[in-house]
């Protein structure tokens, strides 16, 4: 990508188009399109299909979606597989329709088999049942990928699909019920020490094991992977060869943590003196989910910021943002 390319970053509020824009501003890239929900609802397709046909642009991060914890995706399967189906479909078929150089989707590392083998490889899709308290949102993400595959096979495009490890930063969604694990238990363990509260209770078990990457580290392998995934290297070879467009990229951190370590990385961030109370009643969700990375990894990017590191930047950015962080269960759609 040249600085003067046109660049459609969906989702631009969002915890991965947020930070996704930091980096390609960085980057010198100032020519980016940039559309709140009000402005443009990606759920309309003639409103989409207007967007793409006005302004052409030359690449896009589809990074907009309806995300959320165990709680939300038990609590709104229907709309979580509604709207990410109609978000992918209008954004892949506008993009293709107006001739769009290169498109990435970021997926979600749930659509793997729930006991896939560990670390798991991108060969593992569709190898075995999925996780039931996310199923709706891992379809939809699946039938994003091979809607991508799809278009490329069927009409030359150039639509890349990447599986990102749980994410964590600042813009995250910090609603206890609504958000991930991570931004949840800073919330809540912040409360916790607000109120003098002696204990924070902790969904499920703590014993499942999580991988978490800083959504900095995450947009930086984002605009990496745009950059040379399926181009030629300085050898004339195919980064990733020949098919290599059709291939899904995990993105990861490289190493795992149970949740039981997560909160008491949270709990030391935060500055809690309570007790953390597991409730074994609530759902643990998958038991593992550490994702190989080679694949990536083999391009020359690697993760920078340490989760302890992470985890304290984060809690630090809740505090200064206490006020506005998100308190729905839905990023940007």
């Amino acid at each position: 990508m040249k600085t003067s390319d046109c660049i459609f970053v969906a989702g631009h509020r969002g915890l991965v188009g947020s930070a996704i824009v930091r980096h390609l501003r960085g980057a010198g890239h100032e020519n980016l399109l940039l559309r709140s929900r009000d402005e443009l609802d990606l759920r309309d397709t003639s409103r989409v299909a207007a967007f793409f046909a006005e302004h052409r642009p030359a690449y896009v991060f589809l990074a907009a979606a309806r995300v959320g914890g165990i709680w939300a995706n038990s609590t709104y399967p229907a709309d979580f597989i509604r709207d990410n189906l109609i978000v992918q479909l209008n954004v892949v078929q506008a993009a293709h329709a107006a001739g769009v150089r290169k498109l990435l989707f970021l997926g979600s590392s749930c659509i793997y088999p729930k006991f896939a083998d560990q670390p798991i490889r991108e060969d593992a899709l569709l190898t075995g049942a999925l996780e039931p308290t996310n199923e709706p949102y891992a379809v939809a993400k699946i039938a994003g990928i091979v809607l991508c595959q799809s278009y490329n096979r069927q009409f030359g495009t150039r639509f890349m699909s990447i599986m990102p490890t749980n994410l964590y930063g600042p813009g995250d969604n910090f609603d206890p019920a609504g958000s991930h694990v991570l931004p949840a238990l800073i919330r809540r363990i912040h409360e916790a020490k607000e109120a003098d509260a002696p204990e924070v209770v902790v969904w499920g078990t703590g014993t499942p094991r999580r991988e978490f990457l800083h959504v900095d580290d995450m947009a930086e392998a984002t605009v990496h992977l745009m950059q040379v995934w399926a181009e030629a290297d300085a050898s004339g070879r195919i980064v990733g060869g020949p098919n290599a467009i059709n291939e899904i990229v995990n993105v990861g951190y490289g190493s795992d943590v149970s949740i039981r370590e997560v909160a008491e990385l949270v709990k030391d961030a935060v500055g809690y003196e309570g007790a953390l109370r597991f409730d074994a009643t609530k759902p643990d969700g998958t038991p593992r989910k550490l994702l190989d990375s080679s694949r990536l990894l083999a391009t020359g990017w690697a993760p920078r910021v340490a989760l302890r590191d992470g985890i304290a930047e984060t809690y630090a950015w809740f505090l200064e943002h206490h006020g506005e962080a998100r308190m729905g269960a839905s990023a940007a759609v």
